[in-house]
């Protein structure tokens, strides 16, 4: 059985499989079916759904177009989630595998790093971060990347741990590969897959985050975001709730699919693992 097909066939992966693929979908078709600025006004202000099939979804108090934003939103989103997942991991494995390969002094003060970025709870990381410095997607990423380290680390310490007393790390040793060689070439790929693992949970974490962060007024005020969608509609929430509900909706799908998706990972990982 392929790993394509173990994966494909746990419900939780199905479902989760679909919500990405509607995200991704949207994402990549924002441009070409709202080519101009969702920002633009492109009718009456608080127009509701359904009433101008050129306007399906309606559009907020300033009269712009509530499906383009819903659909540029969506690239923001995907944007900020992946983005911030990469470089999350990226730190988190870097860190980790020096922490667990050289140990000693390097490792204790690498866990104690990690230690004190712990303590401070990622939200409050990134909402700091990004009031300090500016509100801008860079910025955004980088936030949410700061907070979200410290898991992948430990995960990805703990492999290594495991791995660096191996026959073949210490056959690398015996043949004279620079232990920073050894680390990175030989000891990080095999750590990786419990690392891996977690990245549906930081790239929900992040869509959340980066959601919570634009609600404040703290995202990027030159794009789209379900975040800064769901704040603008606050202010009309009992006239006008479908300008709050509609982000809502997307946001909640989003990160649910992510999560399921994620579940469905770990499942078909843990099927394969039972088979060998």
């Amino acid at each position: 059985m392929s790993r394509l097909r173990r994966f494909f066939g746990t419900p939780d992966a199905i479902a989760g499989a679909f919500v990405l693929a509607l995200l991704v979908a949207m994402a990549l078709a924002a441009p070409l079916l709202f080519p101009s600025d969702p920002q633009a006004i492109a009718g009456p202000a608080l127009l509701p759904p359904f009433q101008d099939w050129s306007l399906p979804l309606g559009t907020d108090r300033l009269g712009r177009d509530v499906l383009a934003e819903l659909f540029h939103g969506a690239r923001t989103s995907l944007a900020v989630g992946l983005a911030a997942a990469a470089a999350a991991l990226l730190i988190g494995a870097v860190v980790g595998t020096l922490a667990g390969f050289a140990g000693g002094l390097i490792d204790e003060v690498l866990m104690r790093i990690t230690d004190a970025f712990q303590t401070v709870p990622s939200f409050l990381l990134a909402l700091a971060f990004v009031s300090i410095v500016g509100p801008s997607l860079g910025v955004v990423v980088a936030a949410i990347a700061l907070g979200a380290w410290t898991g992948p680390a430990r995960v990805a310490r703990a492999e290594v741990l495991s791995i660096r007393e191996r026959d073949y790390v210490a056959g690398a040793r015996v043949i004279g590969m620079h232990p920073l060689e050894i680390a990175f070439r030989e000891v990080l790929p095999n750590a990786l897959p419990p690392v891996l693992a977690l990245s549906s949970v930081i790239v929900a974490a992040a869509i959340l985050t980066e959601a919570a962060l634009s609600f404040l007024g703290l995202g990027d005020p030159n794009r789209v975001t379900w975040g800064g969608m769901i704040a603008e509609g606050r202010a009309v929430l009992r006239t006008a709730p479908f300008l709050s509900i509609v982000p809502g909706i997307a946001l909640v799908l989003t990160v649910l699919g992510v999560y399921l998706a994620g579940e469905g990972v770990v499942e078909s990982t843990a099927v394969r693992r039972s088979l060998l």
